[in-house]
């Protein structure tokens, strides 16, 4: 079976919606995430109908809090049929290796948030004191030391972390074409897996479509070339 590349991301707090989308994705094709949204609203639930149906899921989280706290977070959900999940790397080395505590004995990956996509340089030049490069290789550093086991960045990071040999990568910011929403550091599929993307999160580009099943055949044969 050919690696599942695409992770399509379902944020909808309707079940019907969910479901529907759901219904006209191929798990041969893809993963899905869950991130707080879509969590919060169907909860558990969703999350077995989607292993139900055949898929891998990443739950996107994003946990970030006292190590102790994070820690107690990851072991009330790592039952759950679930292949990676999300914490945030400016959340410390110690809440990080609290993370991998948790997740210990099991197959979960965990992967760190460095800086989110929908920020611009401007903006995180203006909350971190630094431009994106700068924070992501802190990010990094932090990340590596702690040992996790992947990360989460923008498209135009990934030549950053890839020279460190060591993280897999999932990367949001994928747009086909240029689109005004709430993204700024985005990028073509094929461009980031040219750049070494070892998971796209692909949302609206695919569950926004006409056509599911043939936005998510259309990208995955666009990439498996």
């Amino acid at each position: 079976m050919t690696k599942k590349k695409i992770i399509v991301a379902i944020d909808s707090s309707s079940k019907t919606e969910a479901v529907n989308i759901l219904n006209k994705l191929k798990p041969e094709l893809c993963m899905v995430k869950i991130g707080s949204v879509i969590f919060n609203s169907l909860g558990r639930d969703f999350i077995e109908l989607t292993h139900e149906k055949g898929f891998q899921i990443f739950l996107d989280l994003k946990f970030h809090d006292i190590p102790n706290t994070v820690q107690e977070s990851i072991l009330a959900i790592k039952s759950l049929p679930i292949k990676m999940l999300t914490i945030h790397t400016s959340g410390g080395i110690q809440m990080m290796k609290a993370a991998m505590e948790a997740v210990k004995g099991t197959s979960i990956k965990v992967f760190g948030v460095t800086a989110l996509t929908s920020l611009s340089n401007n903006d995180v030049q203006h909350i971190f004191q630094r431009d994106a490069s700068a924070q992501v290789n802190a990010m990094l550093d932090l990340a590596e030391e702690a040992g996790i086991h992947g990360v989460v960045c923008s498209p135009h990071e990934l030549t950053l972390v890839k020279s460190r040999d060591r993280f897999l990568s999932v990367t949001p910011g994928i747009r086909l074409v240029d689109a005004d929403d709430d993204q700024r550091r985005v990028m073509t599929p094929s461009k980031a897996i040219e750049l070494g993307a070892d998971y796209l999160v692909i949302g609206r580009p695919i569950t926004g479509s006409q056509d599911i099943t043939l936005a998510l055949e259309s990208i995955h044969k666009s990439i498996d070339a």
